[in-house]
C-alpha cells in the first residue's frame, strides 16, 4: 500500500512540475521577440487546379520551395518567431481527411523552425477569406456556415493537434486566419449580432478540439482572431476568451494608412491603446501581421515611396509594441521570390530596423544581401518582344526615375546581343498611356552604357526593360546599374516581365564555394485573384500581386 501511495504521489508531482515548466501565453508573447511570415508558400492556392505534388501547391504564387537555409537566416537574423500560413482546402478529401503528404510537408516546414529553437505558428489561413468569381472560402463567420462545417473544421484540427501533440511549447496553434461573413465582409460583419456568435463558435470548438487530443495539446498556448483579424474596437471587444486559462492568445492585423512621421506616429498609438483597452486587459495579444504597405484606400508600399516614413514607423511600432507586452509577426517582404532561395534579403535596412528597435542593437547579426554575391541571370525569351525587368514592374506604386536624378543605365553582358535585345523605357504616364523608347545595345560590346536623353524617353520614367526583338532567345545578364546625375550608382531590380523566365547562378564573395543554382519562374506581376487568374479590375477580396498580398476593400 505504501509503495503504491508513493508511485501515485511521485506520478502526481511529476506531472505538476511538467505542467508548471509548459510556459503560459504571457510569457511566450514576451519571449517570441520579432516574427516573420513566410507567406505565399503554404498558404498558396488556387482552385482551379489539382495538385500532383505538394512543391506544384508551395509554389503556385511564385515563391520558392522553402528549404531550411531560410529560416536559419532569419533566426541568425535576430527573429525570434515564424508564423507558418497554411491553406488545407486542396489537399483534404470529401470526407475532411488531409492529404498524408501534404501533412509531411507541413511538418517539415515546421522542424525547420523548431529545430532552429524560434517559436513556430502555424494556422488554417485561406480556407477562410474573401469570396471571388473563381474562389469561395469554406470557413465563413456566420451561424449557417458553423453549423454546415463544424464537424469538418474539428477534424481538420484534430488531425494537426495530433500530429503535432508531442512538439513542446515553441509550437503554437492559431485557429483560423482572416474569417469573413457570407458577404466577405472586413473589419465587421453586417450582421453583428450573428457574426461575432460565429467567431466565438468556431474559437470554442478549436480551442475543445485541441485540447482533447491530449499529450502537450491540453497546456499548448492557442491562438484566435478577432473577426477578420480585425484591429476596430468592436471587433476586438467582441471577442471572447474561449476558455479561462493562461494559455490562449489573441491576435488582429493592422496594414498602415501612413502619410507622414506624425501620422504613423497617431494610428499606432491609437492602435496600441484599443488592444489595451479590448484584448490586452483579458489575455495576451500578437499582430500576426502588419507591413509597410497598405492596399486601401490606395495601394501603397511606403518602403518603395516613402522610406524614412517606413522606415520610422517600424522602429516606433516595435519599440511601442515590446513595452506593452504585445508580440508582432511581420507579414512576408524582407525576403520574397529568389532572394529565399540563396537566402538573402531585399530589404535588409527593413530587418535591421525591426531588430534593432527591439534589441537596441544589430550586433552578432547577420543580414546577408545579394550584393555578397556574384550573380549570373540566364535568361529564356519565349515570345517576340518579351521583357525582362530591370527597373520597375507592373504595380503602379513603383516610385518614377527622374531625369534630374537619374542619367542613365548600364548593363553588363556575357556577349554582343545587339541584333537580338534591346532597352525599352516606359515614361510620362498620361492616363493609362506610357511614352514608349527603345535602345540599341552597344554593337561589338558585352556592355552598354545609355545615357538618357529626354527627348526620347522623356523626364520621368517609370519602369525600365531589356526586350527580345525574337522568340526563343536565350542571354546571361551579369549586372543592371542605375547611374544618377551625381555619378553615384544603384542596381536594377531584375524581374521577368512577361513571356520570359530566368534562372540565377550565384557564387559567394570573395571564396570559391560552389555556386547555387536557383530556378526561378518569372511572373508578369500583375493582379491576380486566389486562383492564378489575372485581374484588371479587381473587386473586393484578396489578390496576389508582387509576390504579396493584395486585399481590395
Amino acid at each position: 500500500m505504501k509503495k503504491t501511495l508513493l508511485f501515485v504521489c511521485t506520478l502526481l508531482m511529476s506531472s505538476t512540475s511538467w505542467a508548471a515548466s509548459f510556459e503560459n501565453a504571457k510569457d511566450a508573447v514576451t519571449n517570441m521577440g520579432v516574427g516573420w511570415n513566410l507567406g505565399n508558400t503554404l498558404d498558396a492556392n488556387d482552385a482551379s487546379k489539382t495538385w500532383k505534388t505538394t512543391a506544384e501547391h508551395e509554389t503556385c504564387w511564385g515563391q520558392p520551395v522553402t528549404k531550411p537555409e531560410l529560416i536559419k537566416m532569419m533566426k541568425e537574423a535576430g527573429f525570434g518567431t515564424i508564423r507558418v500560413p497554411v491553406t488545407w482546402y486542396q489537399e483534404m478529401d470529401a470526407n475532411g481527411k488531409v492529404n498524408d503528404a501534404w501533412m509531411k510537408r507541413v511538418k517539415e516546414v515546421v522542424d525547420y523552425v523548431i529545430d532552429n529553437d524560434m517559436y513556430c505558428i502555424l494556422n488554417v489561413h485561406h480556407d477562410t477569406g474573401a469570396d471571388s468569381n473563381t474562389f469561395k472560402s469554406w470557413l465563413k463567420a456566420s451561424g449557417n456556415s458553423f453549423k454546415a462545417n463544424q464537424e469538418k473544421y474539428e477534424y481538420l484540427w484534430k488531425q494537426i493537434a495530433e500530429t503535432f501533440k508531442d512538439y513542446d511549447q515553441k509550437l503554437i496553434f492559431e485557429a483560423y486566419n482572416e474569417m469573413l461573413d457570407e458577404k466577405s465582409t472586413w473589419n465587421e460583419p453586417v450582421n453583428k449580432t450573428d457574426g461575432y456568435k460565429a467567431i466565438n463558435d468556431y474559437a470554442k470548438s478549436f480551442v475543445t478540439t485541441v485540447r482533447n487530443t491530449g499529450g502537450n495539446n491540453k497546456d499548448r498556448n492557442l491562438i484566435v482572431n478577432t473577426y477578420s483579424a480585425s484591429s476596430t474596437p468592436d471587433a476586438m471587444k467582441n471577442l471572447d476568451k474561449p476558455e479561462e486559462s493562461n494559455h490562449i492568445i489573441f491576435q488582429i492585423h493592422s496594414y498602415p494608412n501612413w502619410q507622414s512621421k506624425s501620422n504613423a506616429k497617431n494610428e499606432i498609438d491609437n492602435l496600441i491603446s484599443n488592444i489595451k483597452s479590448n484584448l490586452l486587459n483579458r489575455a495576451p495579444v500578437i499582430i500576426g501581421e502588419y507591413a509597410t504597405f497598405t492596399t486601401w484606400p490606395s495601394n501603397i508600399d511606403y518602403y518603395s515611396t516613402d522610406r524614412e516614413v517606413a522606415l520610422y514607423a517600424m522602429d516606433y511600432l516595435i519599440k511601442e509594441t515590446k513595452n506593452a507586452g504585445i508580440a508582432t509577426c511581420y507579414w512576408m517582404g524582407m525576403s520574397d521570390g529568389a532572394n529565399r532561395t540563396l537566402p538573402v534579403f531585399h530589404q535588409a535596412d527593413l530587418a535591421q530596423t525591426l531588430i534593432k528597435a527591439y534589441y537596441g542593437s544589430t550586433d552578432g547579426y547577420k543580414y546577408p544581401t545579394i550584393d555578397d554575391f556574384d550573380i549570373v541571370y540566364d535568361i529564356t525569351y519565349n515570345d517576340q518582344w518579351s521583357e525582362l525587368f530591370l527597373y520597375g514592374n507592373w504595380a503602379d506604386n513603383v516610385p518614377t526615375l527622374s531625369l534630374s536624378e537619374y542619367k542613365g543605365i548600364r548593363v553588363e553582358m556575357d556577349d554582343d546581343y545587339s541584333s537580338t535585345l534591346q532597352i525599352k523605357t516606359y515614361s510620362d504616364k498620361s492616363g493609362e498611356t506610357f511614352k514608349e523608347a527603345y535602345m540599341n545595345l552597344t554593337a561589338g560590346s558585352k556592355t552598354t552604357t545609355i545615357d538618357f536623353d529626354a527627348s526620347e524617353v522623356g523626364s520621368k520614367i517609370y519602369r525600365i526593360t531589356l526586350q527580345a526583338v525574337d522568340s526563343n532567345k536565350k542571354a546571361k545578364l551579369f549586372k543592371v546599374t542605375l547611374i544618377k546625375t551625381d555619378g553615384t550608382e544603384v542596381p536594377g531590380v531584375i524581374e521577368a516581365a512577361w513571356g520570359c523566365s530566368y534562372t540565377m547562378e550565384a557564387t559567394p564573395k570573395p571564396t570559391a564555394i560552389r555556386a547555387i543554382h536557383i530556378n526561378q519562374t518569372g511572373a508578369d506581376s500583375a493582379i491576380y485573384n486566389l486562383n492564378g487568374q489575372r485581374i484588371t479590375s479587381p473587386h473586393k477580396g484578396i489578390y496576389i500581386q508582387n509576390g504579396k498580398k493584395y486585399i481590395a476593400k
